[in-house]
């Protein structure tokens, strides 16, 4: 079976880490899309230099190389996004808002738009993207940031609707906080062992996409690791 995956947001924590676990899987091909890269590819990876998602041009531009054929199966992670938090609605302007939206949502957008086009000419095909906790509750301090995660939770729905007649499922991870060097800046040192490891994040993907013939429109809540030291049998 051929397999191609396309990794977006590839070299931020939380997509570097789900990378490392792709490695290993045995994709025929890996593509991988950031702002700069270092070094050389490795033999099975092409990467693609992009600028600002938010722009449609740019996103054709990224998937301009992808050839789709019937016997290709197509796979899809982005870890596009960013965070904007601290300031309640009052405070938040509308650029604020805009920057979220931005981010969050309208760069997804593009990416799905031009994935499913692909998907519909593969022989099945598989998008998982990155909303988070907050989409789902109210927290003070986050309204554009959540609004805009939420935003994408629901356009990844839709998509899984919408993804039925070519054989295309769609679903999205939902963290609550990732084990990175910035998270564990601020949260306290006993509570690093519940955070949740973008390779772990990685493992669950890889899974998602296994099984992605019949797993689809869902949000995933990942809301809190057990340190595995603590389980007892």
């Amino acid at each position: 079976m051929n397999r191609e995956i396309l990794v977006f947001g590839s070299r931020g924590d939380l997509g570097s880490g789900v990378v490392e676990q792709i490695r290993l899987a045995g994709f025929n091909k890996i593509w991988l899309f950031g702002s700069r890269f270092d070094g050389d590819p490795k033999q099975n990876e092409e990467w693609v230099v992009v600028s600002d998602l938010s722009i449609e041009k740019n996103v054709k531009d990224a998937f301009k190389n992808i050839v789709p054929v019937r016997d290709k199966f197509l796979f899809l992670f982005s870890a596009v996004g960013g965070f904007l938090g601290g300031k309640e609605i009052d405070d938040t302007s509308i650029d604020d808002l805009d920057k979220m939206l931005t981010m969050n949502l309208k760069t997804n957008f593009n990416i799905l738009k031009e994935f499913k086009k692909l998907a519909a000419k593969s022989a099945g095909s598989s998008a998982i993207f990155t909303s988070a906790m907050t989409a789902f509750t109210g927290e003070s301090g986050k309204s554009a940031y959540g609004a805009s995660k939420a935003a994408l939770s629901y356009l990844v729905e839709t998509a899984s609707e919408e993804g039925k007649s070519i054989n295309m499922s769609v679903n999205a991870i939902a963290p609550f906080i990732l084990d990175t060097p910035k998270n564990r800046s601020w949260v306290p040192k006993a509570e690093h062992e519940t955070l949740i490891k973008p390779t772990e994040v990685g493992e669950l993907i890889l899974s998602l996409f296994d099984n992605f013939h019949f797993i689809s429109g869902n949000i995933i809540k990942l809301r809190y690791r057990f340190p595995i030291g603590n389980i007892q049998s």
